[in-house]
């Protein structure tokens, strides 16, 4: 694999740790600006606003500029907000370099998996990109439990300080490393949004939504679910999620590496054994090393999903593939908001703490009957073409003509 692959995971660490860190500083940054939780929950939920409006956005605006130097603007505009996050004197100033810092997200994943598919051979498209969002499954596994640890015992300024340090690595990476690539000649913004026309686009983003939604349907409430449900103290909820990254981790690789292989099996068995878990989590939530298992599960099921789903999204929109591509990074934010929401809703219902397990599992069901429509659609397509390709009838070739001289004797 290409060692611009590692520039763009090192991207991806810095906005994977900036984007889930802040849920483990968040009591510390709600002191020091004298608000409460809830208020300061705006600083998650405007993140992942901005992703979703951010990355089709920037997506089109920057049409016109090379893939690589894109690239390099966005890692600027993270180490922007990343920076102003740090240094914010109020409250609401701290909200805008989250909002800002999370314009880069979308658009950065969204070319970068055009970049990297764009690196190796067409065989291995999902295994580069799987690559790259190896710097986000990464991050769960070090760059969060990490910041969250040095937030504590150095304030959470110093975390967002040095998040802006990564950024400044994953930009100088990308200005060494990534070749430039040029800009194709239907990148503009007529062709970008030609792409939407497709409905295989909007399947794939509907099953992002739901799919990865499921995950986060669950894991958005795993604190109180694994202390109040399981028993697990405080304290072992990070190790938790070190653990649940670390599925994420594997799940990306296994994902990437089959999905090359037979894209759509890979989506089916990934979505329907998310499910399947999901469902089994609402029992095995009251065993604490039951739960410590299932939860990796979810986290490797998950983001096994990752993979295929992007390249799916490339592959229906090839003619045009950047915004689809970075569209479909905003719809996994959807997914998570949406999710979070839900599972909010059913325990405020009064469900249980694991009501949302449950709801995560329809959701990723939902999911798997849309990938189903999608590769029945996909098989529909092609053998139309066939017969369009077999029904144009072959050239009448024209008679041999006889010689004038031979028709004499």
């Amino acid at each position: 694999m290409p060692l611009a692959l590692l520039a763009l995971a090192i991207g991806a660490f810095g906005i994977g740790t900036t984007e889930f860190v802040i849920m483990g500083v968040l009591p510390q940054v709600a002191g020091d600006f004298g608000v409460s939780i809830p208020t300061a929950g705006w600083l998650v939920t405007g993140y992942a606003l901005g992703v979703v409006f951010g990355a089709p956005l920037l997506t089109v605006l920057g049409a016109k500029v090379s893939r690589k130097k894109m690239l390099m603007f966005l890692m600027g505009l993270f180490v922007v907000g990343n920076t102003l996050s740090a240094l914010a004197p109020t409250f609401g100033l701290m909200l805008i370099g989250r909002v800002v810092a999370s314009l880069a997200h979308g658009a950065f994943f969204g070319i970068g998996s055009v970049v990297a598919a764009g690196l190796v051979a067409p065989q291995k498209k999902a295994s580069a990109i799987s690559l790259m969002f190896m710097g986000l499954t990464v991050a769960n596994i070090v760059g969060v439990p990490g910041g969250t640890s040095i937030g504590q015992a150095l304030g959470w300024r110093v975390t967002f300080a040095l998040v802006a340090a990564l950024g400044v690595i994953g930009l100088l990476g990308v200005a060494k490393l990534v070749p430039e690539q040029g800009r194709p000649e239907a990148a503009n913004v007529r062709a970008e949004f030609a792409a939407f026309k497709n409905a295989q686009v909007w399947l794939a983003m509907a099953m992002t939504v739901l799919g990865y939604g499921g995950v986060f349907a669950a894991v958005t409430y795993i604190t109180p679910m694994m202390t109040e449900v399981a028993g697990y103290t405080e304290g072992a909820v990070t190790w938790l999620l070190v653990l649940f990254g670390i599925g994420m981790f594997l799940g990306n690789l296994l994902g990437g590496k089959f999905a090359d292989r037979a894209l759509m099996p890979m989506l089916f068995v990934s979505l329907a054994a998310l499910s399947a878990t999901l469902l089994v989590f609402t029992a095995t939530a009251h065993d604490k090393v039951l739960a410590a298992i299932t939860l990796s599960l979810i986290g490797a099921l998950g983001f096994a999903t990752v993979p295929p789903l992007q390249k799916w999204v490339l592959d229906q929109a090839s003619a045009a593939p950047t915004l689809a591509s970075a569209a479909n990074i905003g719809a996994f934010n959807l997914g998570n908001a949406l999710a979070a929401w839900l599972g909010g809703v059913v325990i405020a219902a009064g469900l249980g703490l694991t009501a949302p397990n449950w709801v995560g599992a329809l959701l990723s069901g939902t999911a798997l009957l849309l990938a189903f429509l999608a590769a029945y659609l996909d098989r529909r397509t092609r053998a139309a073409r066939a017969r369009t390709a077999t029904a144009v009838p072959a050239a009448t070739p024209e008679p041999a003509r006889v010689p004038v001289a031979a028709a004499h004797h």
